[in-house]
């Protein structure tokens, strides 16, 4: 079984072959961050923004300086050495470089937008000086340690622990704080503001996506493989630790909205979490909690939008171009 303690090697005859399709399809997915043109998002900081605004993006920025480096660890440190499976690692490997190359990306993304070195580090000490960038990191933190010493999945209750951190990380960080994230930004793209960061994020919303996809099919197959994984005390946690996700994100959500953004209100962005989070419900087999409509029209916009932009640009936007259709709102 794919939770199984050691550590299988054998490719041929293939016992996942569906971790495989999802590695190329990773491969295919590939874009470079010189390619971001970041050309007119300093004219719109600088003169097109208002105060606001420039606040909500300092407070993106400071989590983006640390978020993907907080992913990929839990990757290394908990999700590489207990998912035995050679076409499942293969996966995971191509997962690391994207976190990776998403944190090359907020790195070339701060030294644009923050050219002075105080003020960047600055944005990297968030996790320990912005109290709602800190709440975050603490979440993320509290389920990588939860796992650490855990080196073998010996039992039953071993395997829990393990579907927990790698639910978390799926549904709450990559699933909701960085969804989140993505809304913050493609409502000021809807504004005609930060076309750069806008381009960026839809590659990195892509990766995210795909990130998500494939730790839910590594729990499907364990619920196929170990019917009674799951019972009613875990369906619990796992709604618990969705709840206690929304609360971060919506202590964040004060911090970056405090001053007032029009067409951006804490209730929306709490509807709009509320709605991600069942969707995260749904996809785990389990029932959603808060049955809401999707607020922001502008992320319907956007995914249209990114969807037509992708396939007119993929010569130059990605090495290689996806065939096959792309529908966002299935990952939302």
């Amino acid at each position: 079984m794919i939770l199984n303690p050691g550590f299988n090697l054998t490719l041929r005859p293939m016992q996942y072959p569906v971790f495989y399709e999802m590695y190329k399809n990773g491969i295919k997915n590939t874009w470079s961050v010189d390619e971001v043109d970041f050309s007119t998002d300093l004219v719109d900081l600088n003169s097109k923004m208002t105060a606001p605004e420039r606040h909500l993006i300092n407070r993106l920025v400071a989590f983006f300086a640390t978020g993907d480096s907080i992913v990929g660890n839990n990757l290394v440190l908990n999700l590489y050495k207990h998912i035995n499976s050679p076409e499942a690692r293969l996966y995971l490997s191509r997962q690391l470089f994207e976190e990776a190359q998403h944190v090359q990306f907020y790195l070339t993304l701060l030294d644009t937008y923050i050219p002075h070195p105080d003020e960047r580090a600055k944005a990297f000490a968030a996790v320990d000086n912005i109290p709602s960038i800190q709440k975050k990191a603490q979440f993320c933190f509290k389920w990588i340690d939860s796992i650490n010493q855990l080196e073998t999945l010996e039992t039953i209750e071993d395997r829990r622990k393990f579907l927990m951190n790698l639910i978390c990380f799926a549904t709450c960080i990559e699933g909701l704080f960085f969804f989140a994230a993505f809304a913050y930004v493609y409502f000021l793209r809807s504004k005609g503001l930060l076309a750069g960061l806008a381009t960026g994020t839809n590659w990195v919303f892509r990766d995210e996506s795909m990130h998500i996809d494939f730790a839910n099919e590594v729990i499907n197959t364990v619920r196929k493989e170990e019917p009674g994984i799951f019972n009613e005390q875990m369906e619990e946690m796992i709604t618990q630790m969705m709840e206690d996700a929304i609360e971060c994100e919506m202590g964040f959500a004060q911090d970056i909205l405090e001053n007032g953004i029009a067409g951006l209100s804490q209730k929306d962005m709490r509807q709009y979490l509320e709605y991600v989070v069942d969707q995260r419900l749904e996809s785990l087999h389990i029932a959603p909690r808060y049955n809401v409509k999707n607020p922001f029209g502008f992320m319907e916009l956007q995914d249209m939008q990114e969807l037509a932009n992708f396939f007119e640009r993929r010569v130059s936007a990605y090495q290689t171009g996806i065939s096959g259709t792309v529908a966002f709102d299935e990952t939302f």
